[in-house]
């Protein structure tokens, strides 16, 4: 994976000065009517034939021609109205860099949460806007303006659920996420903020938004620091309990996610902190790389995908995850394995489900003695396949499973354990584990 927003030139350093004058500009009104969050509502362009396909498109915003590129789901219905997702891309980044995916093509399209909509069948429309000058500087608000008039497009000419519409972004696209979340708080369900900073404005930022935010510790181009202040925003405005989450130690090469307590209902609040990449979307546990099969994809997924539009779900466990886990199940299933002495056993854990592909976490642990490496092994059910694994090794044969420690945590004290999770396609079971030791 390429790196993405970490090169800031003499343009790129003029255009943050722009952006962060223009986080001093207090922007227009709410450019739209919306649906409360939570509330599932059928857009206008719900049982009629849809007048947008997939493709670029152009419009004019606030006396501009702006574009963006649509992505509508195969075989649409227009009865059934769809989530939609919009994809912000990075500083000198472009719309289609965040569609295609750049070098990781489709696994990587939209932060990679494209694919994973794709595996859990469910439908989602897909939108990256391309900001002015490869940024998000918002003067005045033109950026927020432009997301209202996409949105009047896009609800008018496909079928939007309006309850279920979010953002995602990195970088200057993730302080984008964070300006729509303060001045549309009745259009956006929820937003992934990855490495952000106030460039783009808060105009209003007094109302609730579910809101996840992952950061760097050795970010060097925006600061730790910036991606907690944006947080702790959104744990005021959501009513959570006050808190310093855990983060992992410099030099870990691990990340750490948490979900808030005490939070108003609906409106989680959860911080994925990390080491190793920087600043990066895709970061990798074990190394100071990046790629598309990062962890991030799947914990933002899960966040997304909690909000079925029929109402606010509960807020996810508070417990410190260090997988892609926001929203366990309330009574997971867990199966363990054989436990030989000196060698380790393995519990399943179902942590979430959705039509058509469900996400699982296992649990290794060490016998009475320690031990150097693990492998554990399963036998898929009918129809079952495994789309991602991490903190693993995985290898398949058939429906034959087993992952493997990987590089960096295969040694275990007597006694201790350590979890790696895993994203598949399929109809959710329990599985029978096993786990051995050399």
């Amino acid at each position: 994976m390429k790196k993405r927003g970490a090169v800031f030139g003499p343009v790129a350093l003029m255009m943050l000065v722009v952006a962060l004058v223009s986080a001093l500009t207090v922007y227009g009104g709410l450019g739209r009517a919306a649906a409360s969050p939570g509330a599932a509502a059928a857009s206008g362009g719900c049982g009629k034939s849809p007048t947008l396909t997939s493709g670029t498109h152009t419009i004019q915003s606030g006396g501009q021609n702006r574009t963006y590129i649509l992505r509508v789901p195969a075989n649409y219905d227009s009865g059934h109205p769809y989530r939609l997702i919009f994809g912000m891309h990075w500083l000198g980044g472009t719309a289609n860099d965040v569609d295609s995916g750049g070098t990781d093509g489709y696994n990587w399209s939209y932060y990679g949460l494209r694919k994973l909509a794709d595996a859990a069948g469910n439908g989602t429309i897909f939108v990256a806007p391309q900001g002015n000058s490869n940024g998000w500087a918002n003067p005045n608000g033109q950026d927020v303006t432009f997301v209202d008039d996409m949105l009047n497009q896009l609800e008018g000419g496909l079928c939007v659920d309006t309850g279920q519409i979010f953002s995602a972004g990195f970088s200057y696209g993730a302080a984008m996420s964070y300006a729509l979340a303060c001045a549309r708080p009745n259009v956006f369900r929820a937003v992934a903020v990855y490495s952000g900073a106030n460039l783009s404005g808060c105009s209003g930022g007094t109302q609730p938004v579910a809101y996840i935010g992952l950061h760097g510790l050795r970010d060097n181009v925006l600061p730790i620091a910036n991606g907690r202040s944006l947080r702790d925003q959104f744990v005021r405005n959501n009513h959570c309990t006050p808190q310093n989450p855990p983060e992992p130690a410099n030099g870990s090469l691990t990340h750490i996610v948490t979900a808030y307590s005490g939070c108003q209902a609906g409106y989680p609040v959860v911080w994925a902190a990390f080491d190793g990449a920087g600043h990066d979307p895709g970061p990798i546990d074990g190394c100071t790389c990046d790629g598309w099969h990062t962890w991030t994809s799947g914990v933002v997924w899960n966040f997304f995908s909690q909000f079925q539009g029929s109402g606010p779900t509960t807020t996810p466990s508070t417990t410190p995850s260090t997988t892609p886990s926001t929203t366990p199940s309330t009574t997971p299933s867990t199966t363990p394995s054989t436990q030989p002495p000196g060698a380790c056993s393995a519990t399943y854990q179902s942590v979430n489900s959705w039509p058509g592909g469900f996400e699982g976490q296992v649990t290794v642990k060490a016998g009475n003695a320690p031990i150097t490496a693990w492998t554990v092994r399963w036998t898929l059910a009918s129809g079952q396949t495994i789309t991602q694994v991490w903190d693993g090794k995985l290898t398949t044969s058939g429906s034959s499973v087993s992952v493997a420690n990987a590089d960096y945590d295969g040694s275990l004290q007597a006694g201790a354990t350590k979890t790696f999770g895993f994203l598949a396609n399929g109809v959710q079971s329990t599985p029978t584990l096993t786990c051995t030791s050399p």
